[in-house]
């Protein structure tokens, strides 16, 4: 059993990893700030310690962590991975000072690992899988904040030695995602023989289901004495998926006869054709999917239908963000 923090707990991916690290049989301490959402959580508090934390107070949460003595610290908070969150203040706050203040107070506690969650959106828009070293040409405050915090990550990992990874995450979709989401919105529609507002077909991604996300933080977190400290690793399954390839199978599975209205839905700014993770180096030390795509996405409608009644409230459809 290790003693373990996580930041984000209450976002998609984080809860994600909440519930997996709770079912091996962990202590899990959360980080959260005030007012956060627990409906994703909500089944994990006989399980948890919750502590309301604000990331950009050094001085009480050196305190904290000084009393847990954690052992893997894993740091998911994150601001503007969706659309709708575009306040750069926010995200230099969320995803740069507090990156920096929560491996400054970690430090002086002491910890077996440290995980940093990075972007795939570090890189920018490139024409092929960019690797781990290749030039950053962020284009967005997200992504921009991301990049200095992973670099912030890296050269203090490299100054002092101390086990500290990022991991650049690919589109991540499962259990208690965003229901503005594309992949939500596809399964609550299919539930109902339709489909959602769509964008332009030949738009893709390298989607990963969020079991293998969650494999990854934890294979990086128990390897961390064989791995170089400051260690950046691309967390994708290397093969991306046009959103046409997905309502194509989406309409296999739901039995779906209405024919896809594309462009109904604007891109965004940063929407490509080419977006794919070059896996190797996390492959080469380990890890690997175990997920392709469909069966990901028939894992995520499985856990959907189980949980239709159940979160009625949170999955009405709306809006779509790919």
């Amino acid at each position: 059993m290790k003693k373990t923090i996580l930041t984000g707990a209450s976002g998609f991916i984080g809860a994600n990893l909440a519930e997996k690290l709770v079912n091996n049989g962990h202590e899990v301490h959360l980080f959260l700030r005030s007012g956060y959402q627990t409906w994703r959580i909500k089944h994990l508090l006989p399980y948890i310690q919750i502590h309301t934390v604000n990331l950009l107070d050094q001085e009480s949460l050196t305190a904290i962590i000084k009393s847990i003595r954690p052992n893997w610290i894993f740091h998911l908070a994150t601001f503007g991975a969706y659309s709708w969150q575009d306040n750069s203040i926010e995200a230099i706050n969320t995803n740069y000072l507090s990156t920096v203040n929560l491996i400054e107070a970690s430090m002086k506690a002491g910890f077996e690992s440290f995980i940093n969650t990075g972007s795939s959106s570090e890189y920018g828009e490139k024409d092929h899988a960019p690797k781990e070293d290749e030039y950053l040409e962020p284009n967005s405050y997200y992504a921009t904040t991301k990049a200095a915090a992973t670099l912030f990550c890296r050269y203090t990992a490299q100054r002092t030695q101390n086990p500290i990874f990022t991991l650049r995450l690919y589109s991540v979709y499962g259990h208690y995602e965003d229901p503005n989401r594309l992949i939500p919105a596809l399964i609550t529609k299919g539930f109902k023989g339709k489909l959602p507002p769509l964008v332009h077909p030949e738009v893709a991604r390298d989607f990963i289901f969020s079991e293998d996300i969650c494999s990854a933080y934890l294979f990086v977190a128990s390897s961390a004495g064989r791995l170089p400290a400051g260690s950046v690793y691309n967390v994708g399954t290397g093969v991306q998926t046009s959103i046409r390839e997905i309502v194509s199978i989406t309409r296999e599975i739901f039995s779906i006869s209405e024919e896809p209205t594309w462009g109904t839905m604007e891109n965004r700014s940063w929407d490509t054709n080419i977006w794919v993770a070059n896996n190797a180096k996390l492959c080469h030390a380990g890890w690997s999917p175990a997920y392709d795509f469909r069966t990901g996405y028939l894992r995520t409608i499985e856990w959907f239908n189980q949980n239709r009644l159940k979160l009625a409230h949170i999955y009405e459809p709306g809006s779509v963000h790919t």
